[in-house]
């Protein structure tokens, strides 16, 4: 288990400044360079992120459980973010990242040895820090599916629906769709603390 911890740290932490320097390159000059520039700007950007790592990435590893916890947001931000562009404003897809983040989380806490109720609570923080960035999603998604005119039409060809779709049926999709997600997520996200919790603090 702990070496399952340590190379999960390694990929989130290690993919981090990649990604980063990636999306830098490419949206900070995609309307300034023409269109092999950007690529070019997106991999100097990317290569910049891997040296990074190679200065960085070790010490990081070592210091991430004592990291403030606003830098374990602001990771979790990163991730959410380019997951969200990565599948084109799918928020779905998002719920993926609630496994390893509890996993990582709960070995925090198994650290720390604190108290089980503290855990609980932490767990219900932590929960509801990443649903509110998945509902954040979920709008977002929402708005750009009703602010296209074409949406109706790209359903009704992407399942070969027999009947028009509507406008009230597209909404009744996002809240009934978007409840179950953020419900799921909630779920996963406090069910993996504490199971990684429990698991991690025995190898201790």
């Amino acid at each position: 288990m702990r070496r399952l911890e340590r190379l999960l740290l390694t990929l989130v932490i290690g993919a981090t400044p990649p990604i980063v320097g990636l999306l830098a390159g490419w949206w900070g000059t995609v309307s300034i360079l023409p269109d092999r520039g950007v690529a070019v700007a997106a991999l100097a950007g990317f290569a910049a992120g891997l040296m990074i790592d190679l200065v960085f990435l070790r010490r990081w590893i070592a210091g991430a459980h004592s990291a403030p916890l606003w830098a374990w947001a602001a990771a979790y931000l990163v991730y959410s973010i380019g997951t969200f562009g990565f599948f084109m404003g799918m928020p779905v897809f998002n719920l993926l990242l609630a496994v390893p983040a509890g996993f990582l989380f709960g070995g925090r806490l198994a650290r720390e040895r604190i108290s089980p109720d503290e855990v609980r609570r932490r767990a219900r923080l932590a929960s509801g820090f990443t649903t509110g960035v998945l509902a954040a999603a979920c709008l977002t998604s929402a708005a750009l599916a009703l602010a296209d005119p074409y949406t109706a039409a790209n359903l009704e060809g992407m399942f070969s629906l027999p009947f028009d779709v509507t406008t009230p049926m597209i909404l009744g999709v996002i809240v009934a769709g978007g409840a179950a997600l953020l419900a799921a997520q909630a779920w996963a996200i406090h069910a993996t603390i504490l199971w990684s919790h429990a698991r991690l603090s025995t190898e201790a």
